[in-house]
């Protein structure tokens, strides 16, 4: 039949995860770091995930689709429900699985020996939220950025000595904040002579739009800029 369904754009989607928890009906999925249609059944075409989408992956377009199934959509509900109430945090996106860490109290205490000098913050400017920064602040000529997210500070133990040394930070989460960072990004870049670019990044899908946005921003601004990409583990190492 011919009725309105969801079309997801995987090139604008930055897996944040965020259409898949405002899905009720459970018909979207992240698949691969990419938010999937995983069934036409499930889907009511009403829309519910498009205000969530923070890059405008997802439209409604009309087209042949199987019919919108409402007694199938309960049953998958209850089966969520149940599933929800087995493991509280679980949901599509793993930047919010539950899960502990263990460390090692003897890694501890021999790192405690061996530093002599005490630690020292390496920030180098204020404000670093990357939404809260000027686009023309003194400190951003000639600088060195890196550009991380926000929960890299906390997984990764050494990030102020072996990232933000001699370098201007800019933090953020794609998937907490509202919008794309690459509007400001761009004119970041737009109007400073910037050297680099080093993104630090969670294992985790939503972190792409950090990623994501660097690109957009590089591509809109014209600009060839050196740039790497360093992917941190929930355990806190670096992989990438």
């Amino acid at each position: 039949m011919i009725r309105n369904i969801i079309n997801i754009d995987e090139e604008k989607c930055n897996g944040c995860g965020l259409c898949v928890d405002a899905c009720h009906e459970g018909a979207l999925k992240m698949i691969d770091g990419k938010a999937k249609l995983v069934s036409e059944s499930y889907c009511d075409g009403l829309g519910d995930c498009l205000p969530e989408c923070p890059t405008g992956a997802i439209t409604i377009e009309k087209r042949e689709a199987e019919a919108y199934d409402e007694e199938l959509v309960k049953e998958n509900m209850l089966k969520n429900k149940e599933k929800a109430l087995e493991e509280p945090l679980a949901c599509g996106c793993p930047s919010i699985q539950a899960k502990k860490i263990n460390r090692r109290d003897d890694t501890r205490v021999e790192s405690q020996m061996t530093s002599q000098v005490p630690l020292q913050s390496e920030l180098n400017q204020w404000p670093c939220q990357i939404k809260l920064v000027p686009v023309k602040a003194p400190y951003l000529a000639n600088a060195h950025l890196l550009i991380a997210a926000d929960c890299t500070a906390y997984a990764y133990a050494d990030l102020h000595n072996k990232f933000m040394k001699n370098k201007i930070t800019l933090i953020g989460c794609p998937k907490l904040d509202s919008g794309d960072y690459s509007e400001k990004l761009t004119e970041i870049l737009k109007n400073n002579d910037i050297k680099s670019i080093t993104i630090v990044r969670m294992d985790v899908p939503c972190c792409g739009g950090i990623v994501n946005a660097v690109k957009q921003s590089l591509i809109n601004s014209q600009k060839m800029i050196p740039w790497s990409i360093f992917t941190v583990t929930t355990d806190g190492r670096i992989i990438t």
